[in-house]
C-alpha cells in the first residue's frame, strides 16, 4: 500500500507550496510512482507543476448525472473518465478535484474522488493529498488511515494556533495519522523568541512535533509568476534545500 501523506492548515499558508516542494524531493529521491491529489475546489498544483488539467472528478460527476453509453456501467464509465482525468507525468500523476456539485456541496464529489484513490491508490508508492483549509475535507473523503498528517503554518501566532487546533480534530473526525507534524512556512532567517515559544507551545499542547522551518523565499514567487515548474528548483534555492533537508528527516 502507497503511503499518504495528506496537508492541513488554515488558507494561505502555502500548502500547496509544501506539497509541490515535497514531490519534487520524492522525485529526485526516486520514490516514485507518486500520485498527487489536489483536493482543493480552489485548484493551482497544476500550475506549480507546470501542467495543464483537462479533466476533475467534479466535472466527472456531473458527466455520470446524464445518460451513459450503451452497454458500459456507471462504475466501468466512472473508472473510465477517472482514468481520463489522471495528468500522467514522468515519475508522478496529478489528480483535480475542481469544483464541487453546488453551492457549499462537496459530498458526492469527495465520493468519487475517495472512490477513485481507492481504484488507483496500488499504483503508486505515495500520494500526497493538498487540502482545502481545515480537516473535514479529509473526513469527507473518508481518508481515515493517514502515514503522515503535515499541518502547515505562517510564522503567526494565529496560524499556529490554528494549526494545533487543526491537529486536535483528527480524532473528533475519525482520522488516525501514523504521524503529525507542524511545518513553518515563510519563517524569517532568524525566528524571534516569542515565535519560537509559540511553536514549543504548540507542539507542546499537542501531538505534533516540529518538522521544521522553510524560509521565506521571493524566488519562489518570482518562479511563479514565470510560470516555472517548482519540479526544476534544485538546491541552489534556499527553500527548496531546507524542505530537503526536512524531508529527508521526517519520511520513512
Amino acid at each position: 500500500m502507497p503511503k499518504i501523506i495528506a496537508m492541513a492548515g488554515k488558507g494561505g499558508v502555502g500548502k500547496t507550496t509544501v506539497t509541490a516542494l515535497l514531490l519534487n524531493h520524492l522525485m529526485a529521491a526516486q520514490k516514485t510512482p507518486v500520485l498527487a491529489v489536489d483536493a482543493d475546489a480552489n485548484a493551482n498544483l497544476n500550475e506549480l507543476l507546470g501542467l495543464d488539467v483537462g479533466l476533475t472528478i467534479g466535472q466527472v460527476r456531473k458527466e455520470l448525472k446524464g445518460d451513459l453509453p450503451p452497454n458500459i456501467t456507471r462504475d466501468q464509465y466512472m473508472e473510465m473518465k477517472v482514468h481520463q482525468a489522471l495528468v500522467e507525468a514522468r515519475g508522478f500523476d496529478l489528480l483535480s478535484m475542481g469544483q464541487p456539485d453546488g453551492p457549499g456541496c462537496y459530498c458526492s464529489a469527495n465520493q468519487f474522488l475517495a472512490m477513485s484513490m481507492d481504484h488507483l491508490a496500488g499504483n503508486y508508492q505515495y500520494i500526497l493529498v493538498d487540502n482545502e483549509a481545515g480537516m473535514e475535507h479529509l473526513s469527507r473523503m473518508n481518508l481515515r488511515v493517514i502515514d503522515m498528517l503535515l499541518v502547515v503554518s505562517d510564522p503567526s501566532s494565529r496560524g499556529i494556533m490554528t494549526a494545533q487546533r487543526i491537529a486536535g480534530l483528527t480524532e473528533p473526525l475519525g482520522i488516525s495519522p501514523d504521524k503529525k507534524y507542524l511545518l513553518i512556512n515563510r519563517a524569517p532567517d532568524n525566528p524571534e523568541p516569542a515565535l519560537k515559544a509559540k511553536i514549543e507551545e504548540a507542539t507542546g499542547n499537542s501531538d505534533m512535533e516540529l518538522a521544521g522551518l522553510l524560509p521565506q523565499s521571493e524566488s519562489l514567487a518570482t518562479w511563479e509568476l514565470a510560470g516555472r515548474s517548482y519540479l526544476e528548483l534544485t538546491d541552489t534555492e534556499p527553500a527548496m534545500k531546507a524542505a530537503r533537508e526536512i524531508f529527508t528527516r521526517i519520511l520513512p
